[in-house]
């Protein structure tokens, strides 16, 4: 592969920020010395535009962008290039004045007033209207400008509307997707329980507050219709922009594993991923090392949507945040250490909110790299700088992707089933963090894995994890059994196969469409655990896994049992199975166990794959980047204390230091060392 250098414009890797200068027009001296200030911390980008609509447009028609053609040039003859953002984020006093219709309507069918930010209905003609003009005015004026080098959509797009035009429009969607037959809809939602049947589709109304809320079908089809409607939007403005600047590449930026969109389905219409990182280092709920491991598995979210490049760390604090419930200070050598994570994990910009802290409003204490103090004799100035250094150090990494071996199965889809559906256990149901368990076990073997879809090709990997795949997409069935086929190693668990993609039972036995003849299994009951209930897994090597929350009570066909409950009145009975398919192996595990006892079982997938697993000391992350010949490894010290890894050979990158053994490495330490490719 070779490598992907997202922005030729800039040498390696862009660092910079959200940057605000129309909140300080009134201040030539402050603009002048920002410049000064950025050349010295190393910053060669600054995102410009973002939530300016009423400085660029004050009254409706009347465009003002000459502040804004005069930032982006001096920008550039100072060697700082702009991602440019549409402000459509948030809209100004005047156009709600004029134009109630933009504002949206909340789930108890109450229209919002003038306010906040990400409260535009998606679906108002008026407000898209307006949108068009301010976009095509800023394509016109800036985006041929040499300094600008992507378009930023928006920001942070998120929630719903409510209003009579998206109840409007969530009926066409339905009536187009079931072939404006209402009795295909009826069948697949199941409406005949408690006599909801439709006459036609319009009797149909968004899920309301205080509306219809027992019909699953109709809560997923809301949800896959509200990113239907923002992915529309996101297309309208991007569609607008480059119809007068063709060539420049787009992006808008995500929020971590946001559960109001399915990032998946918008990601197509963006050129390059980006997304907001703003981990709660130093909490008092999870260790330092499960923070990173944690934000290692939103990185990784976020890198495989678009596998074959880099993405874009967009924002981050460089200090701290004011939104968590305990807003804490970075701890010295923390922000490098964040920042080299996000370079491992395969981002290739390091990227700030915000560059200078503004004077007033709620955000006037979020962290930035200019403090309220206004100079660079801050810790969190020296410590930016030192970032700016330690980047331009690392360049030739720039443009190489993180390889994945390994695949962990998530879908959007799935999560919000299993978020709805009334079974199990209302608080343990924890789809995300058995996910993220699974991502953290094989972290720790040193082996990174991909986030994707149960619908996307798995030929590049050996090992594929499916945890609480409940929801079976069409085309998921013959998908894993294509991988296990060719040789690959699936791992499926409890609560697998349960419903298809309308939320119908499947009949015949759980795992449906078939793969219950894939892992030779059928799920009889599923039992949920009360946290004093307990019983184990016992392996035929004696070791035991403790069974927490759900076991499945399994009926075996022709698979091989590994292993057995120890208590309850299924004491004896199969509890994880293997069965031999084609040239790989599928694996059933019926009982929710911490990844950590599953180690060993991992261990065995991983080798029988021809992976390799990597032994490192406690609370140290490794990650790879590669292309062609050049392979950069990176080693994390997440933790205070010193540590020692072994057997490393190869260049520092950093340092120039040729590593022969061992590498030091001190708290909070990083490395990037340069191997050549077998």
């Amino acid at each position: 592969m070779e490598k992907k250098i997202l922005f030729p414009q800039v040498s390696g890797f862009l660092h910079g920020g959200d940057y605000n200068p129309d909140q300080w027009l009134d201040r030539p001296d402050i603009l002048e010395e920002d410049i000064r200030l950025m050349k010295k911390a190393g910053i060669n980008s600054a995102t410009l535009g973002v939530f300016s609509w009423a400085a660029c447009e004050p009254t409706e028609g009347n465009f003002c962008f000459d502040w804004l053609e005069e930032i982006v040039e001096r920008l550039y003859q100072n060697g700082i290039y702009t991602v440019l953002s549409t402000p459509s984020g948030a809209r100004p006093a005047w156009l709600d004045a004029a134009y109630p219709e933009a504002m949206r309507v909340d789930a108890r069918g109450l229209r919002d007033h003038h306010g906040n930010r990400h409260n535009h209905c998606m679906t108002s003609p008026k407000f898209r209207e307006k949108v068009a003009a301010i976009d095509r005015e800023l394509a016109r004026r800036l985006g041929s400008h040499p300094g600008v080098i992507l378009y930023h959509i928006s920001n942070e797009l998120s929630g719903e509307c409510f209003c009579p035009l998206c109840a409007e429009r969530f009926r066409k969607y339905l009536a187009d997707k079931f072939d404006h037959d209402i009795e295909k809809l009826n069948k697949a939602w199941w409406t005949a329980f408690w006599s909801h049947h439709y006459n036609s589709f319009d009797q149909i109304e968004p899920p309301y507050a205080n509306g219809e809320g027992s019909v699953l079908g109709l809560l997923l089809e809301w949800r896959r219709f509200t990113t239907w409607n923002m992915t529309d939007f996101l297309k309208f403005e991007k569609e607008t922009l480059l119809g007068i600047t063709p060539d420049m590449p787009v992006t808008t930026n995500f929020m971590r594993l946001f559960g109001g969109l399915d990032y998946r389905k918008m990601a197509p219409e963006l050129d390059v991923i980006s997304w907001d990182n703003y981990p709660a280092f130093h909490n008092d709920s999870e260790s330092f090392a499960d923070t990173m491991s944690e934000t290692a598995f939103q990185h990784a979210v976020m890198r495989s949507m678009k596998r074959d490049k880099p993405f874009m760390m967009m924002e981050s604090a460089p200090g701290l945040v004011n939104w968590q419930a305990v807003n804490k200070v970075k701890r010295p050598g923390v922000h490098r250490l964040a920042c080299l994570h996000a370079i491992a994990c395969g981002s290739d910009t390091v990227q700030y909110f915000q560059w200078r802290k503004g004077r007033g409003s709620c955000e006037q204490f979020h962290g930035a790299v200019v403090d309220h103090l206004g100079t660079d004799d801050t810790r969190v100035f020296r410590e930016v700088a030192q970032v700016g250094e330690m980047l331009k150090a690392i360049a030739p990494v720039a443009g190489t992707c993180v390889n994945s071996q390994a695949a962990l199965l998530f879908d959007w889809d799935n999560r919000w089933a299993i978020g709805d559906v009334r079974a199990l256990a209302d608080d343990t149901k924890k789809y995300e963090d058995t996910c993220l368990d699974f991502y953290r076990a094989f972290l720790k073997l040193g082996v990174d894995m991909d986030i994707v879809g149960s619908d996307e090709d798995l030929s590049r990997y050996g090992v594929v994890v499916a945890p609480m795949l409940y929801m079976l997409q069409p085309g998921t069935a013959s998908n894993l059994k294509t991988f296990v086929e060719r040789g690959g190693q699936l791992l499926a668990t409890y609560l697998t196969g349960y419903v298809d993609s309308d939320q119908l039972c499947w009949l015949g036995g759980f795992p449906g469409d078939g793969l219950a003849g894939l892992f030779g299994v059928i799920s009889e009951e599923i039992d949920s655990y009360y946290p004093s209930d307990r019983n184990g897994v016992r392996l035929f090597d004696g070791s035991v896994w403790e069974v927490r929350d759900y076991a499945e009570i399994l009926r075996v066909k022709d698979a091989e049992v590994l292993g057995v409950y120890t208590g309850e009145f299924y004491q004896g009975t199969p509890a994880l199975t293997c069965k031999s398919f084609g040239r790989g192996k599928a694996y059933y595990a019926a009982a929710r166990s911490s990844a950590s006892e599953m180690t060993p079982l991992f261990e065995k997938m991983l080798k029988e794959a021809d992976i390799p697993v990597k032994k490192l000391p406690e609370n140290v992350e490794y990650h790879v980047r590669s292309a062609g010949e050049e392979v950069y490894e990176f080693y994390l010290n997440c933790s205070e204390q010193p540590v020692v890894v072994s057997d490393i050979f190869g260049t520092e990158v950093q340092t120039g230091e040729e590593l022969c053994g061992t590498l030091a490495l001190p708290g909070y330490g990083g490395a990037v060392v340069r191997k050549t490719a077998v």
